[in-house]
């Protein structure tokens, strides 16, 4: 790949997803556009960044994106953050949400869908706890490749062994073939839909608690400071906003704060002063944590 068609893609794939491609990740661009070569049946590189500079095909364009982005998940990522949801958040949404019986969830870049999925186990298990409740769970990816996969809910052995308590996999999943799928009422718990964060967010609303785990990490600065700003205004006043181990909104978002109790975990700003009720809702009590390699042998 020439240094003129690499600036090209870097600047394409900047201005359609936010992606910034550094120049160290130049191989990667010609591994993963090689194997999307091959599989339209262009003859190499050269010749897609002539197709790219046309113009005239967006199903290409966002094909090369859906190729560039990383769709690296799996089911309980990270293990903290859903405890904090399990023991902390949903317990103070619960409460606060009482009168109204609602309870909003978005999880953004939210890729094939185990993350949303865990959520959604998370709050089955409260059973006849929530009856009469309506739980909204949102999840958005750029790749529409991606959420196809989302939507069946079919994860091979090897994506439900990565973080999936085998007691969860028995209870929420039944086998198909040599793999397996959420069952029915877990995926009707979860709408799937198409979003650049980049775009207007308007019309989704509003929500209790917002995941944008693990995807900051692939924007520069000012991309950044915009998706934080695009997501703030969706959150309710008081609120979770969460994002990945290594990602914060320091210096990058002044209307988000830090929780002081719990990384990871940030709120508006202009609530931060107020007291958090964090005690369980009745009959919802702290577990302990969700093994993470329960599976593993």
């Amino acid at each position: 790949m020439t240094e003129a068609d690499f600036s090209f893609l870097r600047l394409l794939l900047q201005q359609r997803s936010g992606l910034s491609l550094t120049a160290d990740k130049r191989y990667l661009a010609e591994s993963r556009l090689g194997i999307l070569c091959r599989r339209r049946g262009i003859a190499d590189l050269e010749a897609l960044v002539r197709q790219l500079r046309l113009g005239r095909d967006p199903g290409l364009e966002s094909a090369v994106v859906d190729a560039m982005t990383t769709n690296e998940t799996l089911f309980f990522r990270d293990q903290t953050p859903f405890n904090l949801f399990r023991d902390v958040i949903l317990p103070e949404r619960l409460a606060a949400n009482a009168a109204s019986r609602s309870l909003r969830i978005w999880c953004a870049a939210v890729s094939s869908g185990q993350e949303a999925y865990s959520l959604a186990m998370l709050i089955d298990e409260l059973g006849e706890r929530l009856a009469g409740w309506r739980i909204e769970i949102l999840g958005t990816d750029i790749s529409a490749e991606i959420l196809e996969k989302a939507r069946a809910g079919i994860y091979s052995q090897f994506e439900v062994q990565r973080g999936l308590p085998i007691q969860m996999l028995l209870k929420h999943f039944q086998q198909v073939g040599d793999k397996w799928q959420v069952s029915e009422r877990i995926r009707a718990m979860v709408t799937f839909k198409p979003h650049n964060l980049l775009d207007h967010n308007d019309q989704f609303g509003r929500f209790d608690v917002i995941f944008c785990r693990n995807v900051l990490i692939y924007f520069d600065v000012p991309t950044k400071v915009k998706v934080l700003e695009m997501l703030t205004p969706r959150l309710v006043p008081d609120g979770a906003f969460l994002l990945g181990a290594a990602e914060t909104v320091l210096g990058l978002a002044t209307k988000l704060t830090c929780d002081p109790q719990h990384r990871g975990l940030y709120r508006h700003a202009a609530m931060a002063a107020a007291p958090v009720t964090t005690s369980p809702a009745p009959g919802l009590r702290p577990r302990p944590a969700i093994a993470a390699g329960a599976l593993r042998g």
